[in-house]
């Protein structure tokens, strides 16, 4: 059996996946200056972006939790798989060939069970995507496509196919493909039964659902036949260690860039709404799988839409005119507030969804529906006085009272008088007496949602034993080690006696112990190199985070800045040192101990003298 991948390899995939396009396929990122870029942080909830990308040195580091490391790290990471399979799906992605010791040369092998479901996945949408063009009972479904506007080429884009009616085709098909039994009920493919497994969709069309980076993660079925055993009219893949439905966002994948670049993401209702409004040239459509739009969506867009205090961008949401809509208004509202972004609902006067406003009134239609979005809160708010008799003096004031309790419950307290302004004008109650009748019930009830707000990484993570490295007393043991690691082959030029002594926080001390030998020439593969052979995860992470925080220092960083930088961790180092002859001293008695007295008195001299030229060499850093 192949052992572990070459070391070389390893080294030729890091080299070859850019750090920045790796994970743009998850997070939007926008420049920052001094060759980083910046987006909101995927591995936890933040308004203000702090995920911090050095495409130059290859690392990530979020400022708000901590999360750091290399392209292979963020893999592993994002998506829950090994070392080795985040390798081999960047090879694959990257057309690099792994070779593995006492083994031979091959593109991909089998570690970790994610990439095999993903594989089987795959392998079973291209089944079903052959199926719906060849299949006689496909006939029902290619009618059904046709009906609803979209030809082949559209079916094609999107991947959509079709099951057999047969109970079994799937599963004989992948057994013919390697793929295990266990495998393909971990993939949500098939179900059991008294005979054993069989095809979970059967005489179904089929949507296949994947992911931000484009991998199959489930499917969407919908009932063709009035005999299907099964009366739902869509059946989805269960839940697995791929599909969560509460988190995926079907046409994600082909959104994603158009999100990005706009700023604005489309949230209709279902497959064929998404492929109207692409067709249609709404090209940020995506829908939520078999459930309500939930506070994970709302993370996943977030992130694309690089939605955040300084930067907002526009979230519009699609509902049927009928009740079920107005209800499904209310529900978003009540999630607002996982968004900075501008929320707005687009309904269409006569209740059509996008694909039967497409069908019946053209592109143009679907267009304009989403160009005529209203914000939510005014949608939701007229929802709730219209039920009131306006013109009624009792009746206004109830009305009030209703919007202000919906109201109250705002956490985003920037809002709440642009709404009570909201309700005055609907009303036609004296604002003052609203923004009261806000106050009052803000009173009687805790915000919705309300929760303590995050605590940063040294907080989170931080050893109780220790002072924290963040404190200033280590700020430039901080700054000399990010111009080590950030620009080692500078250091190397100018370093002399700089030693483990030298720093004074056990982690500071790691990390200059870890970076030992420094390469004499610049080496993008050096960071990587350096956290691989840290077992800590804690200096591992100081490391991935000193590699992409910029220095304080204005300009281009040079020899001389560098070594101003590693002069003064090295001056402090001497201050300690003439402190401690210098409490020597006073405990010595000059006359009775002349001799003692007198080599510390030379050593306190030579210490003053030591610290005096470092000063000068450190003259010019920001520090001084």
């Amino acid at each position: 059996m192949a052992g572990r991948i070459r070391e070389e390899d390893i080294a030729l995939v890091r080299e070859r996946a850019r750090i920045d396009e790796v994970i743009e396929q998850y997070v939007t990122l926008r420049n920052a200056g001094a060759g980083s870029r910046k987006g909101l942080c995927p591995f936890h909830d933040e308004k203000s972006p702090s995920f911090n990308v050095t495409p130059s040195r290859g690392m990530y580091y979020c400022f708000g939790c901590g999360e750091g490391g290399d392209v292979f790290k963020f893999l592993q990471q994002i998506d829950g798989i090994g070392f080795t399979e985040a390798v081999e799906r960047l090879a694959g992605r990257f057309d690099v060939q792994l070779r593995y010791a006492d083994g031979p040369p091959t593109t991909h092998r089998d570690h970790n069970q994610r990439s095999r479901l993903v594989r089987a996945n795959k392998a079973a949408a291209e089944f079903y995507a052959e199926q719906l063009g060849s299949s006689a009972d496909a006939v029902a479904g290619r009618r059904f496509l046709a009906d609803r506007g979209f030809d082949r080429e559209t079916a094609e884009t999107f991947g959509v196919g079709f099951a057999p009616r047969g109970g079994d085709s799937l599963v004989h098909h992948l057994r013919g493909l390697s793929f295990t039994d266990a495998e393909l009920d971990a993939a949500g493919l098939v179900s059991s039964g008294s005979r054993g497994a069989y095809d979970r969709f059967r005489g179904r069309l089929v949507w296949p659902i994947r992911d931000v980076s484009g991998d199959v993660v489930g499917f969407g079925a919908r009932r063709m036949f009035d005999d299907d055993r099964i009366e739902a009219k869509y059946l989805n893949t269960r839940d697995t260690s791929l599909y969560k439905k509460n988190q995926v966002l079907y046409g994600v994948d082909l959104a994603r860039r158009e999100i990005s670049k706009s700023s604005q993401a489309v949230i209709v209702e279902g497959y064929t709404d998404v492929m109207a409004c692409h067709q249609a040239g709404v090209k940020t459509a995506v829908a939520t799988c078999g459930t309500a739009f939930g506070p994970e969506h709302g993370r996943t867009l977030r992130r694309l839409l690089l939605d955040h205090d300084a930067f907002r961008g526009e979230v519009i949401f699609t509902f049927d005119g009928d009740e079920a809509g107005q209800n499904a208004a209310m529900r978003a509202f009540g999630g607002d507030e996982q968004f900075v972004a501008q929320t707005y609902v687009a309904i269409e006067p006569g209740g059509l969804d996008p694909c039967d406003l497409r069908l019946q009134q053209g592109d143009a239609a679907v267009r304009e529906l989403v160009a005529s979005r209203i914000p939510l809160y005014r949608f939701v708010l007229s929802n709730i006085v219209k039920d009131f008799d306006l013109d009624r003096a009792d009746q206004q004031i109830n009305a009030m009272r209703a919007a202000a309790g919906l109201v109250s419950s705002v956490r985003d307290r920037s809002k709440v008088d642009a709404f009570a302004r909201e309700i005055a004008s609907m009303t036609g109650v004296d604002l003052d007496e609203v923004r009261q009748a806000v106050r009052a019930a803000g009173t009687r009830a805790p915000a919705r949602g309300a929760r303590p707000e995050m605590t940063g990484p040294a907080t989170a993570a931080a050893r109780t034993d220790l002072p924290s490295l963040g404190a200033t007393q280590f700020s430039d043991e901080r700054e000399a080690l990010k111009a080590i690691v950030q620009h080692p082959h500078l250091a190397a030029r100018v370093i002399s006696d700089l030693d483990t002594d030298d720093f004074t926080h056990p982690t500071t001390a790691a990390v200059w112990q870890a970076v030992q030998p420094l390469p004499l020439e610049p080496d993008p593969q050096w960071i990587s190199a350096v956290r691989d052979r840290i077992d800590d995860p804690e200096v591992q992470r100081v490391v991935a985070h000193l590699a992409v925080e910029p220095l304080r220092s204005e300009g281009e960083v040079e020899t001389a800045l560098v070594g101003a930088l590693i002069a003064r961790v090295q001056e402090l180092t001497t201050l300690r040192r003439i402190g401690a002859v210098k409490s020597k001293l006073q405990r010595t008695n000059p006359v009775e101990e002349t001799a003692a007295y007198n080599k510390m008195f030379g050593e306190l001299v030579a210490l003053e003298q030591q610290r005096r030229a470092l000063r000068e060499q450190a003259i010019g850093s920001y520090l001084l």
